[in-house]
């Protein structure tokens, strides 16, 4: 009997159960009735957001999904759009604009400790009387030393807005107390023209280095004015490992080098009316050789700029075939402080190449370690990946044949240069051993290294110091294993890297790229060519391939 009374009340409470869940779902189903009743494709995302916020069984931080929802969204886009989130927004409007409020010097950070690079000319830090080799030990009487100290953190604390003041308490050699130096923050050049120099008597050099700000065409106006003074009268533009950036700046660039009347790029979307930028015929060089420099780091505002030179026959393209970015992104930005920098058309050169590399919508990863693939597999060290697709071919404005499926193909290849490069010099640059060296021993040698006036003056006394014996030693103490042979036979090239280091630190960056690349094959071509006209007629160098071989 006891049995079947037990059996009886469980089945009464299995009952009692399933009625009251059917009741609260009814109940919940019916407060729930009103959000279908709106439910549209183009508010789903935001209904269920809200259920999940009312509803959910346990607290959530509602925020943190809607971003993790959004970047998911945009991910299921092509490989170029992005959300940016207000925290970085700020970071990336000063990347593009060109500009920052800050204190202008160059820092590295050492032991735990910020020291002081660099100073920008003119700059608040160098009008305060900075110096380089200054450590900075305190901000606002704080002290600022420390392993928590992060190059993330120096720089937002060295940036704010022009006009506020920060105060740096500085340890100085020689000095005997902490110096306080009161800095009022300017509007400091980020600058994307790295350098400018004369590679021979008549033969100009400007790098543009990591991207196309808004200022970017500013500087190389300047720079191109200053070498012509110089006596130039040609040029060599380097591009590579350019990402990219300002659509217009690359136009405004290339108009310098054109003709009245020529295309220099066009574009068009779904919701983006076909826009041409075509030549005004006011550029500053339409009649100077010109040789541009690409490598497979070079992407979108620099393939604008490569495309348009090759295809309207204006100069030569060497290098190794680019990176394959032909999608134009506008930036959107929100109310929150965020913004989506989303693709909205397709640029096309002059022929009518889109280099955009394939890619399927949502596989930002299979694109981008497609990439990686054919750099892994050494496409840049091949000749034959000149004309990988020979059914992408293309005419150029004289009837030359050009190519553009995945990448601006270069009108002659010049493989990379591998053969100063070893096991032990790749541990170097990965370890920034040659960065830590050159400060150490710039910072160690200060008062000599100052009497030296010119790049070349200061170059020809290091060539007289044990410098090659003093990184070995520094590496080694850094975890390195000295590796006798490898350094005896590339030692060359540990040397260049090395000066060029040091020379940065009293010369900028001019003599950093003038150091480093003084036996680069790609430039050495690039002069030859120069030099045997062929860049005056680009229509006729396929002829002459051979001779710069």
């Amino acid at each position: 009997m006891k049995s079947k009374k037990t059996f009886g009340w469980t089945v009464t409470f299995a009952a009692v159960s399933l009625i009251a869940g059917v009741l609260i779902g009814n109940f919940i189903s019916g407060k729930s009735a009103g959000r279908r009743l709106f439910l549209t494709p183009n508010n789903k995302i935001n209904v269920i957001l809200d259920i999940i916020n009312e509803e959910y069984v346990d607290p959530i931080e509602i925020n943190e999904v809607t971003e993790g929802a959004i970047v998911n969204i945009i991910s299921e886009l092509d490989p170029h759009s992005v959300y940016i989130p207000g925290s970085e927004l700020q970071a990336v409007n000063e990347d593009m604009d060109g500009h920052f409020g800050g204190v202008g010097a160059s820092f590295f950070l050492y032991k735990d400790t910020v020291v002081i690079t660099d100073l920008t000319y003119g700059g608040p830090s160098s009008q305060a009387g900075l110096l380089p080799g200054d450590r900075v030990i305190y901000v606002n009487d704080s002290l600022f030393v420390g392993p928590e100290i992060t190059e993330e953190k120096a720089l937002a604390t060295f940036r704010g807005p022009a006009g506020s003041v920060i105060t740096l308490g500085i340890r100085r050699t020689g000095a005997d107390s902490i110096l306080s130096y009161p800095i009022k923050r300017n509007n400091i050049l980020l600058t994307s023209v790295k350098a400018a120099y004369k590679v021979t008597d008549e033969i100009g050099f400007i790098k543009i280095f990591d991207k196309f700000s808004h200022s970017t065409y500013d500087e190389f106006m300047q720079a191109a004015t200053r070498l012509m003074a110089q006596g130039c009268r040609s040029f060599i533009v380097d591009l590579r490992s350019n990402g990219g950036g300002s659509f217009d700046v690359a136009g405004r660039i290339v108009n310098e080098f054109l003709p009245a009347g020529r295309m220099i790029v066009y574009a068009e979307g779904k919701a983006f009316p076909r826009i041409e930028t075509v030549s005004d015929g006011q550029g500053m060089l339409p009649e100077n050789p010109l040789v541009v420099l690409i490598d497979q780091l070079s992407a979108s505002a620099s393939e604008i700029v490569a495309g348009a030179i090759q295809d309207n026959d204006r100069g030569l393209i060497f290098g190794q075939p680019s990176f394959g970015k032909g999608l134009v992104q506008n930036q959107i930005e929100l109310s929150d402080g965020s913004a989506i920098r989303l693709t909205i058309a397709r640029y096309y050169t002059p022929s009518g190449r889109n280099i955009q590399r394939k890619y399927e919508l949502g596989k930002s990863d299979e694109y981008n370690r497609e990439w990686l693939d054919r750099v892994n597999r050494g496409e840049s060290l091949r000749e034959d990946s000149l004309n990988a697709d020979l059914a992408s071919g293309y005419n150029t404005l004289s009837g030359r044949r050009v190519y553009g499926n995945g990448g601006i193909m270069p009108d002659l290849l010049v493989p990379e240069d591998t053969s100063h490069i070893s096991t032990y010099y790749i541990k170097l640059k990965n370890k920034d051993i040659f960065g830590q060296f050159a400060f150490e021993y710039s910072d160690k040698n200060r008062a000599v290294l100052n009497t030296f006036k010119t790049c070349d003056a200061m170059l020809e006394y290091l060539k007289t110091q044990p410098v090659l014996y003093e990184i070995v030693r520094f590496a080694e103490e850094r975890g390195i294993r000295r590796r006798s042979v490898l350094i005896n036979r590339y030692s060359n090239q540990i040397l260049l890297t090395a000066y060029a280091c040091i020379l940065s630190h009293f010369f900028g960056e001019d003599a950093f790229y003038q150091t480093y690349y003084s036996n680069d094959p790609v430039v050495a071509k690039a002069i030859q060519a120069i030099q045997g006209g062929y860049a005056r007629q680009p229509e006729i160098v396929a002829l002459k391939y051979k001779e710069l071989e």
